[in-house]
């Protein structure tokens, strides 16, 4: 216990430093964010530096390095599929300030990387016999062989984009996030009734956002970008599918699935009626709309993560 703490503490730690020296220098290199003009809400975000899981994430590779984490083979892959996400957004966020525009990579271009990436991890898992899949709420597990290899890339691709369509409001995306690991690695815990590699490298992405969420809650000092949703995602997928609890992904990410929902809905409901669903997609601008702040809708978000993660944790 004592080993675990000290990992959160000092990834918060180191985040946060991270961040402090980080800002400064992103807006040194006018490294803004570019709002959409008809988002109204966030006129004045315009400008707000950009990249801050340029911050956050190495911190959490620092802290699992001398943790000693890169010796365990899970660990180490899920922190460079973490990292290779990160390298997509990264590239998408850097053409989107170095052009001085909302838009970095073109769709097709992100989804075919990030297909590519989303493969590899599938097939990682089938040729290192990690098929078994843990049912929620029971204590079954089946083995679906070659099957993980297009539901992990499948898993992938969703929490990825979800988490990147969350990160829209000051703190949400992070929040969420903080809950979101800190589930799973009680989960992780409890089905062990022992630490984990992968449980240890929750408590440590804890750490960094908690860290990190300190510049990022309203009023925002600085925005994760692509570079840290896509790298959230890329993080809470492997934590996930390498444990064979993809399917606990949907009920603790719930809010991350709403968001890809609420986009999927308004989108298809629209093209066939020219009306919509919600005022504004994903469902977090919708409730903006509504007049609802954004700490309070970042503070349901997060609440309703905790729970989730918390009844899942009463079933194991």
């Amino acid at each position: 216990m004592r080993e675990v703490i000290f990992m959160f503490a000092a990834a918060c730690v180191l985040s946060a430093l991270f961040c402090a020296a980080l800002i400064p220098l992103l807006r040194k290199m006018h490294a803004g964010q570019y709002i959409l003009g008809y988002v109204k809400e966030h006129e004045s975000k315009s400008g707000t530096p950009t990249m801050g899981g340029l911050a956050f994430v190495p911190a959490a590779v620092a802290v699992a390095a001398a943790a000693g984490l890169f010796a365990d083979r899970l660990s180490a892959v899920a922190m460079t599929f973490g990292l290779a996400f990160l390298a997509v957004g990264f590239i998408d966020d850097f053409l989107k300030f170095r052009f001085r525009r909302n838009l970095g990579l073109k769709a097709y271009q992100k989804i075919l990387f990030q297909l590519a990436i989303s493969l590899i991890a599938g097939a990682f898992c089938y040729l290192n016999g990690l098929t078994y899949l843990n049912i929620p709420f029971t204590q079954l597990s089946v083995d679906i062989g070659f099957w993980v290899i297009p539901l992990a890339a499948a898993v992938f691709l969703a929490a990825v984009n979800s988490v990147n369509l969350t990160d829209g409001l000051d703190g949400l995306a992070a929040s969420v996030s903080f809950w979101y690991f800190a589930a799973f690695a009680l989960l992780l815990f409890l089905q062990r009734s022992m630490r984990t590699s992968l449980s240890d490298l929750s408590v440590i992405l804890c750490g960094v956002l908690a860290g990190y969420l300190i510049f990022n809650t309203n009023k925002a000092s600085v925005f994760m970008g692509d570079t840290g949703s896509l790298s959230l995602g890329g993080f809470a997928a492997a934590v996930g599918v390498f444990s064979g609890n993809a399917l606990y992904i949907v009920i603790v990410g719930i809010m991350f699935v709403l968001s890809s929902i609420s986009v999927i809905m308004q989108v298809i409901y629209y093209k066939r009626t020219k009306k919509r669903i919600f005022l504004m997609a994903p469902l977090h601008h919708h409730f903006q709309k509504k007049g609802y702040s954004e700490s309070k809708i970042a503070y349901v978000y997060s609440l309703v993560t905790a729970l989730a993660g918390l009844l899942c944790v009463c079933f194991v």
